[in-house]
């Protein structure tokens, strides 16, 4: 009965945190969302519809899904399955206890300062160690590197008291002895520790507390927080292994169907609904001419563009226009004169004829000059005799 109720108690405690990873998957699905139905921001009246039905219907998915979550952690806590197994049962519990007996805790450290060790003048006086209290022992060495260990003792029998403080002396002490009147330090029945605030020493007290080490005055203290019967000890031992095991067990369960759920029950479902049913529900909303109405930004874009492709289209017009109407003359082909016949070996190129131009009037040749008796008329003209060099007349000076 014991270990039935301390299990249901903690399987109880799954719900909140299995809710709230329902709370963060559907967060994450409204997010998505909003983020896909931006893309319609051109039509703002069907980007606001769409991501409207989107919404409602994740979070009617919700709570269904929640509910089933729920029905999930009731399911557990409808029957303990101790023949489960991976369950480790009464007796391999009992034989864990044994070897955990066996195998104590090693000394678990649980504070470390440092602290004024008040013994005698005659053995030293007053000075400051780097203490370590663990669950077995307190130790003190000489600085905080714990290389070289002054003293180690045990915490069988220890017990704390309080000492009242000197008239000159502004340190917090408190004093450590043994209840079966042996010496806890060389030849000492107690040794006096000392802090510098009320704080420190009972900070100090209370982790003496948690290592076994209980005031002076507070005989039922041990009574109360700790049980001396070996048999009781065992059994509590005993049902904290199954409940471990059986506890495991069920996180396992519950971390591998808390996904699946969420899957099946809003994401897949979620989707299967935007590509089947979304159409549907967006025609069935209203009128479908008021959805698709643009947004006016988006009327100002598509009126720029238009009127930017119109003039793009005047202007190819123009251009096709000019290629169309420009007329060119091809060059004539070369002259062929492979046809003249070459008489010499050494041939004579003649300068091409030219037409004279039309406009100028036919040449008319002068008469000859008559010519003196005996003289040949087709001879070449007199010479006109020249007359002598000069020389020109120079500048006077």
């Amino acid at each position: 009965m014991a270990f039935e109720t301390i299990v249901k108690k903690q399987i109880r405690k799954l719900k909140e945190p299995s809710l709230k990873c329902v709370d963060l998957v559907v967060c994450e699905l409204t997010t998505l969302i909003r983020k896909s139905a931006n893309k319609l921001g051109s039509y703002p009246r069907l980007r606001e519809e769409t991501e409207r039905i989107v919404t409602n219907y994740v979070r009617e998915r919700e709570g269904k899904t929640k509910d089933q979550v729920l029905l999930l952690i009731d399911i557990e806590l409808s029957y303990i399955n101790t023949n489960h197994e991976d369950f480790i049962g009464f007796a391999n519990a009992q034989q864990r206890n044994i070897v955990n007996k066996k195998r104590a805790i090693p000394n678990q450290v649980i504070r470390k300062g440092w602290l004024t060790l008040h013994i005698s003048i005659m053995k030293g006086g007053s000075k400051e160690y780097w203490f370590v209290l663990s669950a077995e022992s307190l130790s003190w060495y000489k600085d905080e590197e714990e290389k070289e260990k002054k003293y180690m003792l045990p915490l069988d029998n220890l017990k704390l008291r309080d000492v009242e403080k000197g008239f000159m002396s502004t340190k917090h002490i408190f004093a450590i002895f043994n209840t079966e009147q042996r010496n806890v330090y060389k030849d000492l029945r107690q040794i006096e520790l000392a802090c510098d605030t009320q704080e420190d020493m009972d900070s100090w007290k209370a982790s003496f507390l948690r290592a076994g080490v209980y005031p002076e005055k507070d005989q039922a203290a041990p009574a109360d927080t700790f049980s001396m019967d070996p048999q009781l000890e065992r059994q509590v031992e005993t049902i904290r292994n199954l409940v471990d095991s059986y506890i495991g067990i069920v996180n396992k369960t519950i971390r591998d169907l808390m996904p699946k759920t969420i899957m099946h029950l809003m994401i897949n479902s979620a989707k299967d609904f935007i590509h089947s049913e979304l159409l549907a529900y967006l025609y069935s909303s209203g009128d479908q001419n008021s959805l698709m109405e643009e947004s006016a930004d988006q009327a100002q874009r598509r009126d720029e563009m238009l009127r930017m492709y119109h003039a793009i289209k005047e202007a190819l017009g123009i251009i096709g226009d000019i290629s169309t109407s420009t007329v060119s003359t091809p060059v004539p082909p070369p002259v062929n004169d492979t046809w003249i016949p070459e008489t010499s070996p050494t041939p004579q190129h003649r300068p091409p004829i030219s037409a004279p131009p039309p406009s100028r009037p036919p040449a008319v040749r002068a008469p000859p000059i008559p010519s003196r008796p005996g003289q040949d008329p087709f001879s070449a003209p007199p010479q006109i005799p020249s007359r002598p060099g000069r020389i020109p007349p120079g500048i006077p000076r």
